[in-house]
């Protein structure tokens, strides 16, 4: 039973790490080529894209304590 506890909790931050990490890489791409494109519009893309990338982590974060919660509680 502990060998899929310890699974189910590798799975849960592998995919929840990568899913986030995919999106940041996919956002950071957008963001510095409509910079290229127009750089007057600098300060509206800045804050959206720090907003989008701590919306990101975040999922990251709930990733991390759900893989904890499947590991030490049951």
């Amino acid at each position: 039973m502990e060998i899929s506890r310890d699974l189910v909790a590798g799975l849960t931050i592998a995919l929840g790490g990568l899913a986030p990490a995919m999106a940041i890489g996919k956002m950071a791409a957008a963001a510095m080529e409509s910079l290229g494109r127009n750089p007057e519009s600098a300060p509206g893309i800045s804050s959206t894209l720090i907003l989008a990338l701590a919306f990101c982590e975040a999922i990251a974060i709930y990733a991390l304590v759900v893989a904890l919660a499947v590991k030490f509680v049951g």
